[in-house]
């Protein structure tokens, strides 16, 4: 079978601002990531992933674009990506850029220009309304981080649409001229060498154009977010959305090997459009499924089939543990399962993203009131929304700040970094990164882990067993979910036994077992059974 680069790969996101400081400012930049890719290639990663590097006010992090060609002095320099991009390459790696296309900051210059005046040019490459009939907002439409999505402009006497902050205003994507701008940044970056796009909520462009109110969430209640408040059927996952996302791959498709995510929470059975109609839609739509799903071997298992039965004829599945603004997944599966949620990961069919730190059971840091950054933490205090114990300083070993900066770092370094951090890991045959990097290496080697089907086996209470099979060639991942120790039955798929390749624990490598294995609380094997047969198909 062959397979795109990004269908064989192991993605792993970098969130720059944490990865690695080479200047002392507290803050990671491009140097900084340059210098840790000896560290990546031994992981055995085969891309990188690097959230936003583009010029902004950091109003939200870099996720409020003030300019799509230019590199935040932050991270360093046009020259400095150029070097990472070339070094990354020599090095056998693919580097992947995150365009927010949804919004720009209100500093870009399309809209300093279009709220200028309300005959400017560039007026309708934002979205604007006239105050409703009592003088308020035009809609019911909320800001995911807090309050109204509209905001009032004194000097033309509109409110502008604001899906997040304030000062990161929507750009009107059912106007052409946005369209073209957007794609010519794409082509930019392209042939300066990027190896593809990961599509910043992608679902949002396109917003109703009738400006209906969103319909009240039955199920809103106390503790929730306040944009929850309203079903967002008008400003999300809108019909004339494939088609924009059609054009962007077209924009594309002519750069030889060239790879769009779209960042998309929704259901399985709404996200799975996102491949587009005969799969002209980006090329992996993110599954972040295991980031809600509860974690126990029933849920994940029905998970997997409901995906599996979902994805198009061509579809390429892929699987998300962690990311910038989720909780890490070694404190919310338990630092007992992290082994096992790995394992999952790196056997699961499709293309996995690790995020960074993952390797390591970076847990999430509690931030103090004085310390937190978040702009939706902040807009939305008390409801445990906030994003910067996921994003804090990457451990590289156990001096002072962890080996990530020699100045203050932007956010505090866990408590934790002098025992967990990548220089202890190293010395340590057992611990967490030895795992990832045996499971990298296992899917390299081994053909029914990149190409073969996923067949499940069985589930019974703590257990999740499943197959990978191709030419002949049987993988099986035994799973336990509990904390006590069970026996596991591969009849009557695995009729004669077979061998085990990994544990969790990094142990048993070579261990014979028969039709029943029996596995240690919170462990997982990666079994290799002999070559399937007529007898063991039946």
């Amino acid at each position: 079978m062959k397979l795109e680069w990004w269908q064989r790969a192991v993605i792993y996101q970098i969130y720059p601002r944490s990865f690695q400081d080479s200047d002392g400012d507290g803050i990671g930049d491009l140097r900084g990531i340059t210098s840790r890719l000896p560290y990546l290639v031994e992981l055995g990663i085969d891309a990188i992933w690097l959230s936003p590097i583009f010029s902004s006010p950091m109003n939200d992090f870099g996720y409020d674009i003030s300019d799509y060609t230019a590199i935040d002095p932050i991270f360093g320099s046009l020259s400095d990506l150029d070097q990472l991009l070339a070094a990354a390459h020599d090095l056998g790696l693919k580097v992947i850029l995150d365009l927010v296309p949804n919004h720009t900051s209100d500093q870009h210059a399309w809209f300093k220009q279009s709220r200028s005046s309300r005959v400017n040019q560039k007026r309708d490459w934002y979205i604007w309304r006239d105050p409703s009939a009592d003088g308020g907002v035009p809609n019911n439409w909320q800001s995911e981080f807090g309050g109204p999505a509209w905001e009032f402009d004194q000097l033309t006497g509109q409110y502008y649409y604001h899906a997040f902050l304030p000062s990161q205003p929507d750009l009107n994507w059912r106007n052409v001229h946005v369209r073209e701008a957007i794609y010519d940044v794409m082509r930019y970056w392209l042939r300066r060498g990027v190896d593809g796009f990961r599509i910043d909520v992608i679902w949002h462009l396109i917003k109703d154009d009738q400006f209906r109110d969103n319909p009240p969430n039955p199920d809103f209640g106390p503790g929730r977010p306040p944009h929850e408040a309203v079903i967002p059927l008008y400003t999300t996952d809108r019909p004339e959305i494939h088609d924009v996302i059609s054009e962007m791959r077209r924009v594309v498709d002519p750069f030889p090997g060239r790879l769009l995510i779209g960042e998309i929470y929704l259901p399985i059975e709404r996200l799975v459009a996102y491949y587009g109609h005969d799969l002209s839609g980006v090329h992996l739509p993110f599954n972040f499924a295991l980031l809600n799903t509860p974690w126990d071997a029933e849920h994940i298992a029905r998970l997997i089939d409901t995906y599996e039965a979902a994805i198009p004829p061509g579809g390429w599945p892929n699987w998300v543990l962690g990311n910038h603004d989720r909780p890490r997944v070694a404190t919310r599966v338990g630092e007992d399962q992290a082994p096992l949620a790995a394992t999952l990961l790196l056997t699961l069919r499709g293309t996995p993203t690790i995020y960074y730190g993952e390797e390591l059971g970076m847990q999430q840091v509690p931030i103090g009131a004085e310390d937190i950054q978040d702009p939706f933490e902040r807009n939305v205090p008390g409801l445990g929304v906030g994003r910067d114990g996921c994003r804090t300083p990457m451990q590289w070993d156990a001096s002072r700040n962890a080996g990530f900066t020699s100045g203050e770092p932007w956010l505090p370094v866990s408590l934790s970094f002098r025992d967990t951090n990548v220089e202890s890991a190293q010395r340590d045959p057992g611990a967490l990164l030895q795992l990832y990097r045996a499971l990298i290496r296992l899917r390299r080697s081994t053909s029914a882990l990149v190409f073969g089907n996923y067949r499940p086996i069985s589930i019974a209470k703590d257990i999740l067993v499943y197959a990978r099979e191709y030419a002949g060639e049987r993988v099986v991942v035994a799973l336990n979910f509990g904390s006590e120790a069970i026996l596991a039955t591969l009849w009557p798929y695995a009729s004669a036994g077979g061998r085990i390749l990994l544990s969790s624990r990094l142990d048993r490598r070579g261990e014979m077992i028969d039709q029943h294995v029996s596995l240690r609380g919170h462990e997982a094997l990666v079994i290799e059974l002999g070559l399937e047969t007529a007898s063991s198909r039946s």
